[in-house]
């Protein structure tokens, strides 16, 4: 039985990932920082560690046959691109990848996934809301829009020297804004469909919700069920990477927010207010995926809004309640 070790398992992603390889028979270790907020996970051992030491690393990655990485210093709009957080989420994520493959490699462990991002794509190629450009081969020469980005492009390069100098098998995905229940969706970190999804539970029927910007910039989201396939797939692949994991169905940040609206059921207006926005398009180009894993994303866009809507629409329930029940 494959030994896997899947890092930043507390969070988002990393915890659906546990769960589905779980169901497959497989072994797993998870590491984060913190322990899930909003589910058990179901693994043969969770260790409460700090990747960015290399003592702690050591420890979870003996006796592992592979490695899912997942583990950063991330989050939204208004964590990435204000600036106030660079030197966090350069220096945190990058300590990681490289605790992580050299105390992985040195114990043995024969690949590596790593999950890079969309962000690493240059900025003058996103300038156009309607038509973006983020084929895998466009990503040089580099001109990432933040900080984020340059740091997961500096960090695919790791993982490919490692490859070249020392032998070990690596896979690389380009993540395209995933979503889903089970996500963080509050507090500053949480990224835009569940920020729209807590506004519009939050509001009132004929009431406003604050969109930043002017709310056309455009992007693609994809379902966390369908970025835990297309990590499956290429991780049993023969193929490298880097390759884009994302939706084709680009929208508005504007659209996002009425087709919220009306799962909820609810007439809301929206009101533009100054923010952190990003590029003003973002679509994944799904060619590459499609040609090397022969497979794509495929489920609609309404179907995992759905979904989540629900979850989130029920967290700020509970969380509401908490806070009342605080207050007497």
């Amino acid at each position: 039985m494959k030994r896997i070790l899947v890092s930043g398992a507390g969070g988002f992603i990393g915890g659906h990932l546990v769960k589905r390889l779980k169901r497959e028979g497989l072994w797993v270790r998870a590491v984060d920082l913190k322990h899930h907020e909003y589910t058990r996970l179901p693994v043969d051992e969770f260790v409460l560690g700090d990747l960015r030491d290399p003592s702690v690393v050591s420890y979870v990655v003996a006796g592992i046959d592979e490695i899912y990485q997942l583990a950063a210093d991330m989050g939204g709009a208004g964590y990435l691109f204000t600036g106030d957080n660079d030197a966090d989420v350069m220096h945190n994520s990058a300590l990681v990848n490289l605790n992580i493959l050299e105390c992985g490699r040195l114990a043995g462990v024969k690949k590596f996934f790593y999950s890079s991002s969309a962000c690493v794509y240059p900025e003058s190629n996103q300038m156009d809301s309607d038509n973006p450009n983020c084929a895998e081969d466009s990503v040089y020469p580099a001109q990432p829009d933040s900080e984020y980005g340059w740091e997961k492009l500096f960090s695919e390069r790791i993982y490919l020297a490692y490859m070249r100098n020392y032998g070990v098998q690596v896979r690389l995905a380009r993540f395209h804004n995933i979503f889903g229940p089970q996500g963080t969706w509050m507090g500053g970190r949480e990224k835009v469909p569940a920020a729209i999804c807590r506004k519009v539970a939050e509001a009132a029927d004929g009431g406003n919700i604050e969109v930043w910007g002017d709310g056309k910039q455009s992007r693609s989201f994809l379902y966390i069920d369908e970025c835990i396939e297309g990590i499956r797939r290429l991780m049993e692949s023969n193929f490298i990477g880097p390759v884009n994991i994302g939706s084709e169905e680009m929208i508005t940040i504007n659209e996002l927010a009425r087709r919220v609206s009306a799962i909820a059921r609810k007439k809301l207006g929206i009101r533009h207010v100054p923010g952190p926005q990003g590029v003003r398009g973002r679509n994944s180009d799904n060619r590459l995926l499609a040609k090397k894993l022969g497979w794509a994303p495929s489920c609609p866009l309404c179907e995992g809004l759905e979904e989540t809507y629900r979850w989130v629409e029920t967290q700020v329930r509970e969380h509401t309640a908490v806070a009342a029940l605080q207050t007497e």
